[in-house]
């Protein structure tokens, strides 16, 4: 019988969405399950999005151009001008999705066993996408008692080898929330200098702040040519099955390697980037209501949470993620636990266990990842759900009888 490829056998398995079949189960016995485990927005996709899907009118469903369609990069152009971004349309090449964006940064700067240097927690994909391309993903570990702030910049130097040709950031960051400063991407910007390092910067999150202004790194002074961003309208305009996503730099080496690898894909997908066209066009206060319902739900989910005894979740500064840690055991048993044996008055909830977030075995036992995407009368219950479940999960910590005694006294 043929075998699969070790890469087959390394590709790690989705930490968001392997506890599935276990919530469909739960559903099937008829337990309500609240989805705080992935970053599905229940926000509408726009309806002048959509509109334009579906009114366009061509007889041939072409290929686009491998770099993607001239109109759309065109406003993309406009698009980053709002945030001080300047550039021109040859400058992006559209994307299947922000994955895709990811995956031809390290294909195109990375070479098979070159290191990608990471603040942990980060996105767990980053690790499939590395696998992918060869890539070693190497980390250094950010804090919860910091609320995930960039470690110091010696920190880096430690990590730093011979093979680490970049280093990469999410910010907002997903799973954290936390957003980098002005001053932390500086830090970044010396790194890269001084090691000779590309800059990854994952900015998916870009409109979700809440507690300062988002500062991209493409504005880095004298960082152009380390400079690869990665984008997307998935959660920017709730159309993450659109699969639209761009990679944008200032470094032409790049570019043209990058475009080998889209033609070889042929094109990014038609319909969407019509989406994603319309989308540009939205009015500038079409995120101002998004961002206060998100910033409702963030508000609750962070008071809740610290409300419960021997429970910490620090305030995220954007996107709409958090990560708590917990008064238990281990949180893949946890996660699983309350899919496959807890309820509160029929209900439970599905969360991310914090370990698919981390390299460093042993970190994130006792966190979780919540994302605040849905409505806030379903995370106050879905909270309740999980205070209930705190109390009688077989798995819990001294802390977590300490803190319990604590709050009945």
């Amino acid at each position: 019988m043929p075998t699969i490829s070790k890469r087959g056998e390394q590709m790690p398995a989705s930490p968001i969405r392997k506890l599935v079949p276990y919530a469909e189960a739960a559903k099937k016995k008829g337990t309500k399950v609240f989805h705080l485990n992935i970053g599905q927005p229940d926000i509408e996709t726009p309806k002048q999005v959509l509109d334009a899907v579906r009114h366009s009118d061509f007889k041939i469903l072409e290929y686009s151009h491998s770099a993607g369609n001239e109109s759309y990069r065109r406003k993309l152009v406009t698009y980053y001008e709002r945030f001080g971004i300047e550039l021109n349309h040859q400058q992006i090449i559209v994307t299947t999705g922000g994955s895709e964006a990811i995956m031809f940064a390290f294909m195109a700067c990375l070479d098979a066993g070159d290191e990608v240097l990471v603040p942990e927690p980060f996105y767990a994909n980053y690790n499939g996408f590395a696998t992918e391309a060869g890539v070693t993903v190497t980390t250094i570990t950010s804090s919860i008692e910091t609320g995930f702030a960039l470690p110091a910049m010696e920190e880096f130097e430690k990590a730093i080898t011979p093979r680490t040709k970049a280093l990469m950031i999410c910010n907002p960051n997903n799973p954290t929330g936390y957003l980098y400063s002005r001053e932390e991407l500086d830090v970044l910007k010396q790194l890269c200098l001084k090691y000779n390092l590309y800059l990854f910067s994952d900015e998916a999150y870009r409109e979700f702040c809440y507690v300062g202004d988002h500062f991209s790194a493409m504005k880095l002074d004298g960082l152009e040519q380390h400079v690869i961003l990665m984008d997307t309208i998935s959660k920017r305009y709730s159309a993450c099955g659109g699969r639209i996503g761009a990679l944008v730099t200032k470094n032409q080496q790049v570019l043209d390697a990058v475009m080998k690898f889209a033609q070889a894909r042929l094109s990014p997908p038609s319909f969407a980037q019509i989406a994603g066209e319309a989308a540009v066009d939205l009015p500038l206060n079409y995120f101002w209501e998004i961002k206060a319902e998100y910033l409702n739900r963030r508000d609750l989910l962070v008071s809740m949470l610290n409300q419960i005894p021997g429970v910490f979740c620090p305030n995220p500064g954007g996107a709409f993620y958090a990560i708590a840690r917990l008064p238990i055991d281990n949180s893949d048993k946890f996660c699983q636990w309350l899919l496959e044996s807890f309820e509160y008055e029929g209900k439970t909830l599905m969360l991310a266990p914090a370990t698919g977030f981390y390299a460093t075995p042993g970190l994130g036992l006792n966190e979780v990842r919540l994302a605040y995407v849905i409505n806030t009368d379903d995370i106050r219950q879905a909270l309740i759900c999980l205070e209930k479940a705190l109390e009688i999960y077989p798995g819990r910590t001294e802390v977590a009888m300490e803190a319990l005694a604590s709050a009945k006294q």
